[in-house]
This record gives C-alpha cells, sequence and structure tokens, in this order.
C-alpha cells in the first residue's frame, strides 16, 4: 500500500508530522509510516499511530550526515511506497530534504507553515519576500518532499500500538564527510522554536545590564529571553542562538512579549504566529503595534520591573 513517509531527526517534530500524515493519510487514502534510527522512537512512532516504523541500527546512522541519512531515507521511502515525504524543516533537515528530493527526483518545498489537501492536489503554504507575505504553491512530481516548520501542527497524540517495526538492512556508501572535531553548543543556546513564552528584546533595551530584569521577567512567566538581530550580531549582549525573525529562528509560542522593538517585518515574522502577542513600547506609531493583540506605550526599564513585581505577587 502506498503511503505517507514521515522523518525528523528531533523525536518531538516527528511527533508533530505524525499528527499531520495522519490527517493526510486518511484524506487521501495512504497509510503513515515513519523513518527511525533507534528502538525508542521507532516503539513511540507506533504509538502516535504509524501502521509501521522502518528502523535501521547500522554504524553509519548513529550520527546526523545529511548525505548518509538522505540514501538511507531513498531506500525507506522505495520499501514504504512513499508518494509523500515530510520531514522537520530544521536546518539539519532542509538540507536533508533537499538532498532527498535529488535522489527520488521528487519536487521539494522547505519552510512551509500549512498543509491541505484541496480538490486532490497537496497545497502548501509557505513566507516568500522575506516574510512580507505568503506564496501558495504545490509540487507536480509524483513523489513529494515537503518539510514542514517546527509547532506547524499539534503532535499525534499516544495511544495503543497496534503497527510493525520492519527492520531494514541498508545499502549505505560511507560519507565523504570527515568530523575533525565537535564543539559544545553555545551556553546560552537555548530551543526558542520549542518556546511557550518568549519575552523578546530589542534597541530600545538602554544597557546590556538591563538584560537582568528582562531575564528577571521571563523567568517569572516561565519563558527565554529572545532577541532582535542586532542585539546579538551588532552588540554582542546576547548569543546568535536567541534571534527571533528570518536571521534567526521562528516560533510558533502561547505568548510573544516584545520590549522596546520596532516589529519590522524581519523580526516580526518570527513571532506573527503567536497565539498572542503584547508588546511595550514609547512610540505609539512602532510597526510592532499593528500585528499585537495588547500594547502598552511606555518606557520598558520601567514597565518591566512593574509586571515582574505583579507575577510574582
Amino acid at each position: 500500500m502506498a503511503s505517507i513517509l514521515v522523518f525528523s531527526e528531533r523525536a518531538n517534530l516527528a511527533s508533530e508530522l505524525l499528527g499531520k500524515a495522519k490527517e493526510l493519510g486518511g484524506q487521501m487514502g495512504l497509510e503513515v509510516a515513519a523513518a527511525a534510527f533507534n528502538p525508542a522512537d521507532a516503539e513511540a512512532y507506533l504509538k502516535r499511530g504509524a501502521s509501521k516504523a522502518f528502523y535501521s541500527d547500522q554504524a553509519e546512522l548513529k550520527d546526523f550526515e545529511a548525505s548518509t541519512y538522505a540514501q538511507a531515507l531513498a531506500q525507506i521511502a522505495h520499501k514504504a511506497g512513499a508518494s509523500l515525504i515530510l520531514v522537520g524543516s530544521t536546518r539539519r533537515g532542509k538540507e536533508l530534504a533537499g538532498r532527498l528530493a535529488q535522489k527520488i527526483q521528487a519536487g521539494c518545498l522547505t519552510d512551509v507553515k500549512s498543509v491541505e489537501l484541496k480538490e486532490g492536489k497537496v497545497i502548501c503554504v509557505r513566507n516568500a519576500f522575506g516574510g512580507a507575505t505568503e506564496a501558495t504553491q504545490v509540487i507536480t512530481t509524483q513523489v513529494q518532499v515537503i518539510a514542514l516548520m517546527p509547532r506547524a501542527y499539534e503532535p499525534a497524540p499516544e495511544g495503543v500500538k497496534k503497527g510493525e517495526i520492519v527492520t531494514l538492512r541498508l545499502d549505505l556508501k560511507p560519507s565523504r564527510v570527515k568530523v575533525i572535531k565537535r564543539s559544545e553548543k553555545d551556553a546560552g543556546a537555548v530551543d526558542i522554536q520549542g518556546a511557550e513564552i518568549l519575552v523578546c528584546v530589542g534597541k530600545g533595551l538602554a544597557r546590556q545590564e538591563d538584560l537582568k530584569m528582562i531575564e528577571e521577567l521571563a523567568q517569572a512567566l516561565g519563558g527565554l529571553v529572545a532577541c532582535t538581530k542586532p542585539l546579538a550580531t551588532d552588540l554582542k549582549w546576547l548569543p546568535e542562538s536567541r534571534i527571533v525573525g528570518l536571521s534567526g529562528k521562528i516560533g510558533k509560542p502561547r505568548l510573544a512579549l516584545c520590549l522596546g522593538l520596532s516589529g519590522q517585518v524581519q523580526f516580526a515574522v518570527g513571532i506573527r504566529e503567536a497565539k498572542t502577542i503584547m508588546a511595550i513600547n514609547t512610540d505609539p506609531n512602532a510597526y510592532i503595534f499593528q500585528i499585537t493583540d495588547y500594547g502598552m506605550i511606555a518606557d520598558l526599564h520601567q514597565a518591566v520591573p512593574q509586571i515582574t513585581a505583579a507575577i510574582r505577587g
């Protein structure tokens, strides 16, 4: 039976892809399959509704390397009879999607925000023109590779495992990439894309020392501190992993609190999918107020400590 194949190097994102795959599978008459390279993930995907989990524990797949994973997924896609392949649109996932599409001669779209089936066609929506607008696109090849953004859909709920694990021995050529050195992630690196609450700060912050009050507010809310590009690349006040927008991460938090930033499209594209957007700015004409649910015209240096104190009671 033909299928939709799901894969992400992040197990939580794979669960989100499974949720959408089950919906599309029901509409298109396709079973849902998943690719996994460790046994725990294979079991988890079956509990989340995959009919089959194609599994390989070969040494070549121990660490992620895009060309090797593309080989593996191409063989799994053939085995699964996949006509639609959903991968996570992470930095690694986007490279993987392109390599995989080339191997199987499929059309490919990355950074897709939503996927819907209309009149028998899989309709994809993604950002265009630097996030200023959205493009609706369709892949016309027989097999399609679509990289979906994190948090585009809710994870498939866990249930009773009904599917089967199919263990494969894949024909993998040695990678041409040789790992010379591994470096630890920046100590300040955080998962902006997965955050439920983001406290975003811009150049309206007067001094680097004032970041302390921003961090205190984020802690009181149970969220993470993020920033516009200049604070990380120009001022070096925060690591680049904290940048929100086209030059950084695109999140979908429940709450985005924007402090002292203008809200130009390069930033706004990173938080406009938030369920609730709030902003504090001294400029009543700041663009950020055009996309907020709640706004306060005030000096963040006065407002933030008061908000933090009120939250803490």
